[in-house]
């Protein structure tokens, strides 16, 4: 078994991400930075500070598509950033929050990214040319506290979150002009078109606060975890699903992968 190597970045990292060929990885030192590493004959190098946010940068993501990098922050702002030369150029978001931004993903085409907030509203961000700014559609009223995690599924079009109510929500996210055709319902085998924010299902399987979320790479499937130890594998998702849980003894659990062998 090769050997893992260890290297302390910070003292305390809010967040990270890495770059599509795992050459690079981006943390935020729990302050308002954003640092860059690259990966240098087996030694880590700081090659790029991003500075723009006024307070903690929550969520990070790195496009795998694109190449492009998002963050979030408790100021209640979210920057998409692009690399320009030598340079990463930011771009503004509107997100129209009024409490602190929390978590970040990009969907799989990388042609939108999903924002959750405090706010208990989740931002469904997509690039305006005209502008040349990110702007928003939020699913409001559907939360009824913090939105903790989000994960777009391999359709690019639904979205799970969960949230410190204990639940964990499926949305479709489909917004003309940017997504292509007609999305359908996913495994509730009804031929309706779901429209941007209707809720496909929610899920009531945990009494604690919700953290974690991933889709399976089928998407036929989804897992989340909670505050109690407890992992949620969920299957058919729509009106009828099937769950099972999976108790543990460790420390409360915040995130949840599947791992492609």
């Amino acid at each position: 078994m090769a050997a893992i190597a260890v290297n302390q970045f910070a003292e305390c990292v809010t967040c990270h991400a890495w770059s599509p060929d795992h050459s690079m990885i981006a943390l935020c030192p729990n302050n308002h930075e954003v640092h860059i590493y690259k990966s240098v004959e087996e030694n880590w190098e700081r090659i790029h500070v991003l500075q723009k946010h006024d307070q903690i940068v929550a969520g990070i993501d790195w496009s795998k598509s694109s190449n492009r990098i998002v963050t979030v922050s408790h100021d209640r702002n979210s920057y998409v950033w692009n690399q320009e030369g030598s340079v990463w150029v930011p771009t503004l978001v509107i997100l129209r929050l009024n409490r602190a931004a929390l978590c970040v993903q990009w969907s799989p085409k990388g042609n939108k990214f999903a924002v959750g907030s405090g706010a208990k509203t989740v931002c469904i961000c997509y690039y305006e040319q005209e502008n040349n700014w990110w702007v928003s559609k939020l699913i409001r009223k559907k939360h009824d506290s913090s939105v903790t995690s989000v994960a777009w599924h391999p359709n690019n079009v639904l979205i799970a979150t969960t949230s410190t109510d204990g639940k964990c929500r499926v949305f479709s996210t489909f917004i003309k002009g940017v997504d292509a055709g007609k999305p359908r319902k996913s495994g509730s085998g009804s031929s309706l078109d779901a429209k941007f924010g209707e809720q496909i299902v929610q899920l009531d399987l945990s009494f604690c606060w919700a953290f974690g979320v991933k889709w399976s790479p089928s998407g036929n499937s989804l897992a989340y975890v909670g505050h109690n130890s407890m992992i949620y594998f969920v299957d058919h998702i729509g009106p009828s699903p099937s769950a099972q849980s999976v108790v543990l003894r460790d420390l409360p659990l915040r995130d949840v992968g599947y791992v492609c062998l």
